[in-house]
């Protein structure tokens, strides 16, 4: 007999199981134009023998006679509505393959210059915003951009990341003989040469250009090579205009292309099949060809990619348009997508960037705008689940960052002083003068609240300059535009710009100064304040006075600039010594913190220099700062002082304890602008912790003296020990 409830229990579990196969129906079988072509075709046949209008591995079985891809699952970008009307070039018809975890992912990108290095900056916080994986770059550099990079990178210390870097100008030669049009020049032409340049045991890589954005993680895309046939070597998204079918214009005469063609933004690469099946000789002698009968390539690499596809379709795999949508000025990749929020990667391919017209621009420009100002200090992120030994460094700094206490009254100096910060030099373009052998340049930092001295001090200082800033990732967009603004700023091609990224409380005035430094290409540095201005005379005044001095050699000597202030925010700036000290006599000008701080300039004896018609040698003594002009191999900045207090004052016992002498120069002046006090200097006043962390710092200081320099630094220790002022 049986039980009355069994009947009822079998009942409801052949109603499940039939509701498991409807939806198995649903989600896996149906339509079976969801399958990528590459599948499909690998089923049928691969090789040059079948129809030439097909493309093989194509969603699109056959390119109709007029020339118009109309793919399924894809876009349909002559007019005519997709198959699916929701679903042009959505891939979730598609089982997608499961994405691989941890899996190194290859990343190629060329990148000349420093516009385009910034523009790298942007692209890979995109990619590491939305990535789960191991990511190793491969970046084909010229010497501008691999300097910028190779210091990024290395300050940056983002986890999971490594760097390779594969020297442009040595493929220069390969590709030097394709006459191109385009604005990107012979670094356009590079990606032809991957399959040889990238080591021989990588098999597959994704290449981009450094004018893509990403809306999704790269792991999807990576994803799609195993689509690929077994004789498919190139994944390309279809070129989203007109430009290909020659009717933009009368006589527009495009390079051949199957179709509308293929953008070459955005490339999957397999490499080993590539090398297999004789890739360099294949596109050499293809452009070689297609150049007897035109002047030149008009779209760089992606003409010729196109022409060797033409002639041999089986390589390409087309890949969904939503991966590669692109901006150019004759776009049609408005009928790419159903949603703006369906896009995976967007490509400013027009030379109008931000500024192409679309009717979803101004989401895509948001987006890009995100990432450009995105903190890149948030991306240096572990990656979950996913062991990867450290970036160069980072363990010796989590160990001493475990070490510190934040009970510590002195916490935040400490921790300040183990920051590693971003650092982008040569943010802007930069065109140093061919180097002279007295040659000088102006060292300075400064942060977003003393932009406005720039120009001013442009006008002052007519040599090169070198100057750190200490901004956000945001603030470093809007001194961008400053400096575009600006007819002073822009029309200086020798002041080099170093962005250090802003990441905790204290200014970290000294590591600002080293970078500068760092940079500067001169023989000599006249180490100076963004808020002091020289007088006009004093970059040719320091250069006929190295040369008169015969500093080279062995003689080490630091040249002291007079400094003076006014109170006044407006005021006549003196064109000579005569005239300043007729100003310092009305009580215009007064010598530099006479005031606050008299012991920081005293040294420099103001009432010899009044009378001086030569140079003068000054002892130090406790508590001296002058600005002064060294040669660029002088000791660098002492990091550990951050905020306000004794950072140009150790720098100066560092220069005597190396037996530096101090020259007074009798010309010579800079007088220092009045401003807000900083908020270093506030808290300076205001915080007697502050001022207590500062003096545990000279402690720390006076020992490393001790240590390095023996009985010589005896005089600092006693000097040092007297009761003194503020700092």
């Amino acid at each position: 007999m049986l039980l009355r409830g069994r009947p009822r229990a079998l009942g409801a579990a052949a109603l499940l199981l039939l509701l498991l196969l409807l939806i198995g129906f649903f989600l896996f079988g149906g339509d079976p134009d969801c399958e990528l072509g590459g599948e499909r075709e690998a089923r049928r046949g691969e090789g040059g023998g079948g129809d030439p209008g097909s493309v093989p591995g194509s969603p699109t079985p056959r390119v109709p006679s007029d020339g118009r891809l109309r793919p399924r699952g894809a876009a349909a970008f002559d007019g005519v509505p997709p198959a699916d009307p929701g679903g042009h070039n959505r891939s979730d018809c598609i089982p997608p393959p499961p994405l691989p975890k941890c899996e190194l992912l290859q990343v190629a990108i060329v990148c000349a210059g420093h516009d385009s290095s910034r523009d790298v900056v942007t692209l890979v916080k995109s990619l590491l915003f939305y990535r789960k994986n191991p990511l190793h770059l491969h970046l084909v550099t010229d010497a501008v951009a691999r300097n910028i990079l190779e210091m990024l990178f290395h300050t940056w210390m983002v986890p999971a990341v490594q760097i390779s870097f594969y020297n442009a100008d040595e493929l220069k030669p390969q590709v030097s003989w394709i006459p191109n049009k385009h604005y990107s020049g012979l670094y356009g032409l590079m990606k032809l040469v991957l399959p040889s340049a990238l080591p021989p045991d990588l098999a597959r890589v994704i290449v981009l250009d450094t004018d893509v954005t990403f809306a999704s993680d790269i792991a999807e895309l990576w994803a799609l090579f195993a689509h690929f046939s077994d004789k498919q070597a190139i994944g390309l998204v279809e070129n989203q205009s007109d430009w290909y079918l020659g009717n933009l214009w009368r006589n527009h005469r495009p390079w051949p292309a199957l179709g509308r063609g293929f953008n070459t933004g955005v490339i999957l690469l397999q490499l080993d099949r590539l090398r297999q099946a004789g890739w360099e000789q294949m596109w050499k002698l293809t452009a070689t060809r297609e150049l007897l009968t035109l002047s030149a390539t008009s779209l760089a690499d992606q003409d010729i990619f196109n022409a060797v596809i033409k002639a041999h379709p089986w390589l390409v795999q087309p890949l969904p348009c939503i991966w590669n949508v692109q901006l150019s000025d004759h776009t049609l990749a408005e009928r790419c997508y159903s949603e703006a929020s369906d896009l995976k990667v967007i490509h400013w391919n027009s030379p109008k960037k931000l500024r192409v017209k679309n009717k979803h621009v101004e989401s895509f420009r948001n987006l890009y705008l995100t990432f450009l100002e995105y903190d890149g200090n948030l991306l240096r992120r572990e990656l979950f689940g996913c062991p990867c030994p450290p970036p160069p460094g980072a363990e010796q700094l989590q160990q001493a960052l475990a070490q510190l206490e934040e009970q510590d009254t002195c916490f935040e100096f400490q921790q300040q002083r183990l920051t590693v910060h971003r650092v982008h030099i040569t943010f802007l373009p930069h065109k140093p003068p061919p180097t002279q052998p007295h040659d000088v340049t102006l060292v300075a930092q400064l942060s977003m609240e003393r932009l406005q001295m720039l120009e001013a001090l442009c006008r002052h200082w007519p040599g090169p300059m070198s100057l750190a800033l200490y901004l956000t990732d945001a603030e470093a967009q809007q001194f961008l535009r400053f400096v575009e603004t600006s007819a002073v700023l822009s029309a200086r091609q020798d002041v080099a710009y170093h962005v250090v990224y802003r990441e905790g409380s204290l200014y970290p005035i000294n590591q600002l100064r080293n970078v500068a430094l760092a940079q500067a290409l001169t023989p000599y540095v006249f180490l100076s304040d963004i808020d002091f201005l020289p007088a006009h005379s004093l970059y040719d005044y320091l250069r006929a006075s190295i040369e008169q001095l015969e500093l080279g050699g062995r003689r080490k000597a630091a040249l002291v600039v007079p400094a003076f202030e006014t109170l006044h925010y407006r005021f006549r700036f003196p064109s000579s010594k005569a005239e300043l000290l007729t100003l310092l006599d009305a009580g215009s000008l007064y010598t530099f913190r006479y005031h606050e701080w008299p012991q920081g300039h005293a040294p420099t004896d103001y009432a010899r220099w009044r009378e001086a018609q030569a140079p003068y040698r000054v002892q130090w003594a406790a508590d001296y700062e002058p600005y002064v002009v060294v040669p660029h191999d002088c000791p660098r900045y002492d990091p550990r002082f951050v905020g306000f207090g004794w950072n140009k004052v150790a720098h100066i016992i560092e220069l005597d304890a190396q037996e530096y002498e101090l020259l007074v120069l009798p010309e010579a002046f800079t007088i220092h602008l009045p401003h807000a006090p900083s908020l270093d200097i506030t808290r300076f006043r205001s915080n007697p912790t502050y001022r207590d962390c500062l003096r545990a710092l000279k402690d720390e200081f006076h020992q490393d003296l001790s240590r390095h320099y023996g009985a010589a630094a005896l005089k600092y220790l006693t000097a040092l020990q007297q009761p003194r002022g503020p700092a």
